[in-house]
């Protein structure tokens, strides 16, 4: 299970380290080959400052779960475009790092420091200005959408 928050910085390359205690349990489940797409929001469109990094097992049941839907839907087309036409592979190397493509970069606005956001599945990488106004937004809202599919779950 990937969880938790990391600040990190993305070297001259677009390169980052992922933390030591990920690395191992990626060696394991990926064989370090990992897949980074744009995060897409609830209206099926990128998120600013934000990318997803999948191990390759857990992005290849999106890729399943994707094709099983009707292919003449307006917003699943539009995911598509996002998502998977956005999809780079990635390996971490040796020394456990991850190149992010330029591209990706300069969509999410990312040069320097970044935030790894565990996600259960997969991670997301946060833009750190971005991360911050989501996280303050988050916190200011009285937004109630989906608060009954959550009932029965408990902490």
């Amino acid at each position: 299970m990937l969880r938790g928050i990391n600040p990190i910085n993305l070297d001259a390359k677009g390169r980052f380290a992922i933390p030591t205690k990920y690395r191992e349990e990626l060696m394991e489940s990926c064989d370090r080959q990992l897949i980074v797409t744009v995060a897409v929001n609830e209206h099926c469109v990128g998120e600013n400052g934000c990318l997803w990094l999948y191990p390759l097992p857990e992005w290849d049941k999106v890729e399943q779960a994707i094709l099983k839907k009707p292919t003449l839907n307006k917003m699943l087309t539009k995911l598509k475009r996002f998502l998977i036409g956005n999809a780079t592979e990635c390996e971490m190397d040796a020394q456990g790092r991850v190149l992010l493509p330029e591209k990706l970069r300069t969509f999410a606005g990312m040069d320097k420091k970044i935030m790894l956001v565990g996600q259960l599945n997969k991670f997301e990488i946060w833009n750190e200005e971005a991360w911050n106004a989501k996280e303050a937004e988050w916190m200011n809202s009285d937004d109630t959408e989906g608060l009954e599919e959550l009932g029965s779950l408990s902490f």
